[in-house]
């Protein structure tokens, strides 16, 4: 049994009826789609490899401490593994609508916290693959890591036979608030015992002087953003159905961008964003000249050895989408300066020990607080932007390929409109997901991203590689 970090008990924590708090994507393959029987068995096949998938979210009595992991009695792989089919010939608006209605649904919090959906009859006898993790169980790093799970590199690859599964007993509720009051009282003393000598004490100090800069040299950026007149038209109550949308484009696209304007590919990624919450609010005849879209934008901390694990290990910054500003090249000059003061603050700063003081919150106080910020509403930002990189290989599921992912990432917390951004081999997706009725013209803030990238484009062919950017 393992017991949840305190970030992961609060993605669970916060769940509730009109935020569903999965992440989740769109693959399409090439054809002809295997029998649901074989994607199955595949799976089963699978599954040792991440026993997450068997186990669910078990809460210890008066929560009393964070919530455990363990082993469900009552598995069965035919409850999350789904299929369904669109009437021939199913078109990419057709399959997006369906995935936008999944992706939409809750997980049964009672159960292992996943769902693969395999859909049949999309045109050019391609199909799909729909997926949905609960966020309590894995971020979108690990997310991509478990790809393993279900994808091969090598079409041709060969697959051992399900094996038997027997479920560790599940202990009873009072040995599991037995169990939780120790670790409450011994694991800080753990903590503090386990430290190391004075050299450590000297690097602690150091970090220690690091933060404390990097929290100095973050005050004009956080009295800049107090300041700074919001979209608030973005935020709100949040209700229980999403709409969906998503856009392409090529990573030749972006280099030509980046290599023409300077900037990272972040950078013209953000901005090709801002584009579309531009064309968002001028259509709704919300836009201002200094009007900004403040949006979250989350950063994995996980070490390049923790790659695979199933937790979240992230942390996030806020940057300031100036929508209010005609001028693309400005738009992106701001935009890179915001990411490299983020970038120069993490630095001096371990994030991964800021995340960690979450696990001296008591579980109880954990729990209401985490509901609490959810339910009261955001007011810091108005949207989630999240990159997640993928392989730049071409991946197979039972011998056929992947065409193309395209991400989706909740909202909750008064935040109504979220941006999964995944790449795969030469392509980039945008995931747009948004409350149903605060968003009627979700189309015009995809639309308005691709927009956003042919200026870039267009601009950066019209002028001088930046070289020494």
């Amino acid at each position: 049994m393992d017991r949840l970090s305190s970030t992961d008990a609060g993605f669970y924590y916060a769940e509730s009826e009109n935020a569903p708090l999965h992440v989740g994507s769109v693959a399409v393959f090439e054809g002809p789609a295997p029998s649901y029987g074989d994607l199955v068995r595949l799976l089963l096949s699978k599954l040792p490899q991440v026993p997450r998938y068997r186990q669910r979210v078990r809460e210890v009595p008066m929560n009393l401490g964070r919530p455990l992991w363990v082993d469900d009695p009552h598995f069965q792989i035919l409850y999350h593994v789904r299929h369904t089919a669109l009437p021939r010939p199913g078109s990419l608006e057709q399959l997006r609508n369906l995935a936008g209605r999944v992706l939409g649904q809750r997980l049964d919090m009672a159960k292992p916290l996943w769902e693969v959906w395999l859909v049949e009859g999309l045109e050019e006898d391609h199909w799909a693959v729909i997926s949905k993790v609960h966020h309590c169980m894995v971020d979108g790093v690990a997310g991509t890591d478990l790809m393993q799970v279900m994808f091969d590199l090598d079409p041709n690859a060969e697959h051992t036979a399900p094996r038997d599964w027997s479920p560790q007993r599940t202990p009873s509720g009072l040995a599991m608030a037995a169990g939780a009051i120790t670790e409450t009282v011994t694991a800080p003393l753990r903590q503090l015992t386990s430290l190391p000598g004075p050299e450590a004490v000297t690097a602690g100090a150091k970090s220690l002087v690091g933060s404390a800069r990097a929290a100095a040299a973050s005050l004009p950026t956080l009295a800049r953003q107090a300041l700074t007149p919001l979209a608030r038209t973005l935020t709100g109550p949040i209700g229980p159905h999403r709409r969906w949308a998503w856009s392409d484009a090529e990573f030749s696209e972006i280099k030509t961008a980046r290599t023409g304007l300077g900037g990272t590919v972040n950078d013209v990624v953000l901005t090709a964003i801002t584009r579309g919450f531009r064309d968002l609010l001028q259509g709704r005849g919300a836009l201002g000249g200094d009007t900004v879209v403040r949006t979250m934008v989350p950063i994995s901390v996980r070490k390049e050895n923790e790659r695979g694990s199933l937790n979240n290990q992230v942390t996030a910054v806020f940057v300031d989408l100036p929508v209010g500003e005609p001028d693309p090249v400005a738009r992106l000059a701001s935009i890179r300066r915001q990411m490299d003061e983020y970038k120069r603050a993490m630095q001096a700063v371990d994030a991964r020990s800021i995340i960690s003081m979450g696990d001296f919150v008591a579980p109880t106080l954990l729990a209401l607080g985490v509901r609490a910020s959810m339910s009261a509403g955001q007011l810091w930002c108005q949207a989630v932007t999240t990159n997640v990189p993928g392989p730049r290989v071409p991946l197979f599921v039972l011998g056929r390929r992947m065409v193309s992912a395209h991400p989706y990432v909740p909202i909750a917390g008064g935040t109504r409109v979220s941006i999964g951004i995944f790449s795969y081999l030469n392509s980039m997706t945008f995931g747009i997901n948004a409350d149903f009725d605060a968003f009627p013209d979700v189309d015009v803030l995809s639309e308005g991203i691709r927009r956003g990238l042919d200026e870039l484009v267009g601009l950066a062919q019209a002028q001088p590689a930046a070289a020494a950017r």
